[in-house]
């Protein structure tokens, strides 16, 4: 007698795709929708791990686009001014709603209500990108025309990057009662003062997600007919969650609705594909194995495992004979995973 189940592949089955897998070989990857190869122009934005794949991109001598280079800095300036952690210097955007309301303020002419946060040290900085500047600015104008170049970075991101890898990292979140913007952290953390008066919080539902995130990609398409875009989900656990709840509890239900949202826009647009690097940290068959001692952060072997399976399935080689060597990449420094820049590790400041 058949049975449905009589002709599905090894990769459809635990046992020979995951359980009889040693760990270091395990490759969840089926079928990538699209390749990228040495002309294509990859862009990157999102939560602290999309940095990871813009590395590697540049590792293997790969396109990696980046529009706002301050190129008249020294390369130490560059890197303390946060230029080319991400294709153009928004920081972390960790909610699609940011990532929208972003595209909004750049191709619709969004005016945001919130133009500059004070800092305890008298200086003032950007509410949506609020450690950029590591030294700040002097005043709330300097702040204003820093952002209006900065928008014309964004642009070019959105209009010129063949590719876009796009890192969802949470739906919790603080919001601006008077228009409704959303910020990567709260106001008082490192800039602004806390008012419940003018400030919410907000943990986002799926149906909210997939929506913000829909609809940024249809106008995205819309301005850059040729884009793909590549989403991922962050393994990072949340820092802290503001709901009465375990962190634990509140970091499942983060990834889980961002996971579900992924996967409703990969049945819905076939030029989005979805990279599981969230299941290659996370899936039981490491064990725990790529975490550090907190549980928390990444350690290298898991960043060196997920880059080797991005440039098995993602990268195209110029022949078969490249191809392992390519797959079998040495993995990144073992101190750079720890140089990822993540705004939401302030919140650890506060409370130590």
């Amino acid at each position: 007698m058949s049975n449905p189940y009589s002709t599905i592949n090894d990769y459809q089955l635990w046992r020979r795709s995951v359980a009889r897998v040693e760990t270091h070989m395990f490759d969840p990857i089926v079928n990538p929708r699209f390749k990228i190869d040495r002309q294509v122009k990859v862009a990157t934005a999102g939560s602290c791990f999309a940095q990871h794949i813009s590395r590697q991109i540049q590792r293997i001598g790969f396109h990696y686009f980046i529009s706002e280079k301050g190129e008249d800095l020294s390369d130490a300036e560059k890197s303390k001014r946060n230029f080319g952690v991400f294709s153009a210097r928004y920081g972390n955007i960790y909610t699609a709603r940011q990532l929208l309301q972003l595209f909004d303020e750049v191709f619709e002419g969004r005016e945001p209500a919130e133009k500059a946060w004070l800092r305890k040290d008298g200086r003032f900085v950007d509410p949506y990108r609020p450690q950029i500047e590591p030294d700040g600015y002097e005043s709330p104008e300097a702040v204003i025309e820093a952002r209006r170049s900065h928008l014309k970075a964004v642009r070019s991101v959105f209009l010129d990057s063949d590719v876009l890898v796009f890192t969802l990292g949470l739906t919790e979140s603080w919001r601006s009662k008077a228009d409704g913007s959303v910020f990567p952290l709260a106001p008082g953390v490192t800039a602004g003062s806390f008012d419940p008066d003018r400030y919410e919080f907000v943990n986002f539902t799926v149906e909210e997600v997939d929506r913000h995130l829909s609809l940024f990609l249809k106008k995205l398409k819309e301005v850059n007919p040729r884009v793909k875009v590549l989403l991922t989900v962050s393994p990072v656990p949340l820092v802290a969650t503001y709901e009465n709840r375990n962190v634990l509890v509140s970091t499942t239900y983060s990834k889980a609705v961002l996971r579900v949202v992924a996967e409703q826009m990969l049945s819905r647009f076939d030029w989005v594909d979805y990279f599981p690097s969230y299941e290659i940290i996370t899936g039981s068959y490491a064990g725990g194995l790529y975490y550090e001692d907190d549980y928390r952060e990444v350690n290298h072997l898991g960043v060196a495992h997920v880059m080797r399976c991005f440039v098995r399935n993602y990268v195209s080689q110029p022949n078969k004979e490249a191809e392992p060597k390519a797959a079998m990449l040495p993995p990144p420094p073992e101190t750079e995973y720890q140089t990822v820049v993540c705004d939401e590790r302030e919140i650890e400041m506060l409370r130590p």
